[in-house]
């Protein structure tokens, strides 16, 4: 990777279950303008998804099938990407579910509060027009 790369990143508002030992989940939301890349989605989950399976995210009610590798899920086109990126920046909440290795179904919700201005703000940095 060579070049600027902007970011933002935010923790979820709650958790479920809420005393699951886990490392910290975070979402982000990634520009590599060097490799003409923007809005790319990523959510650290903190755990390791079920080998195979999809995480879902809700944004205000809608919904965005994501694929899971390891510990993250990714959206599976840069179409979707742009689609969750202007979701979020309308939206109040985004919810993750997936499933781990071991367990039932775990969700993360975070508040979309002041997303719209920190991706306004790494748009600036990176040279993203919208």
């Amino acid at each position: 990777m060579s070049g600027r790369v902007c970011y933002l990143a935010g923790a979820p508002q709650k958790s479920a279950p809420a005393k699951l030992r886990r490392k910290a989940p975070s979402a982000m939301v990634t520009h590599r303008p060097q490799e003409h890349v923007a809005d790319v989605v990523s959510l650290d989950e903190g755990y390791l998804f079920k080998e195979g399976s999809d995480a879902s995210l809700d944004v205000d009610g809608a919904k965005f099938d994501l694929f899971t590798k390891g510990d993250t899920a990714w959206s599976r086109t840069p179409d979707l990407d742009k689609a969750i990126v202007a979701a979020m920046a309308k939206g109040s909440h985004a919810a993750i579910a997936g499933i781990p290795q071991k367990g039932s179904l775990i969700s993360d919700t975070y508040s979309l509060a002041g997303f719209g201005r920190a991706l306004a703000l790494i748009d600036k940095a990176c040279g993203i027009t919208r």
